[in-house]
């Protein structure tokens, strides 16, 4: 299913719209049909843009890990007060 980018003449407000058919998206933020499609660029992947997403996976997965932890701690540490 196609999902565009969409701008609205009558706000500007920017949003992505799934669009079957015929459909006419409406602004999710004033209700206006008068919106425009954008044009929307390709994702490029390369071993670089891989590397970089796999360095922010593992920033966010020991973040996670070390909340997780500490949850975990105070939960022990209070659980029979």
């Amino acid at each position: 299913m196609p999902i565009f980018d969409f701008t609205c003449r009558a706000c500007a407000h920017a949003f992505e719209k799934l669009v079957r058919g015929d459909a006419h998206p409406v602004c999710p933020s004033c209700g206006s049909n008068d919106v425009e499609r954008q044009l929307s660029l390709p994702t490029v992947k390369s071993e670089t843009t891989r590397g970089l997403a796999m360095a922010a996976a593992k920033r966010r997965d020991k973040v996670q890990g070390r909340e997780r932890v500490n949850e975990q701690r105070n939960y022990e540490l209070h659980h029979d007060d």
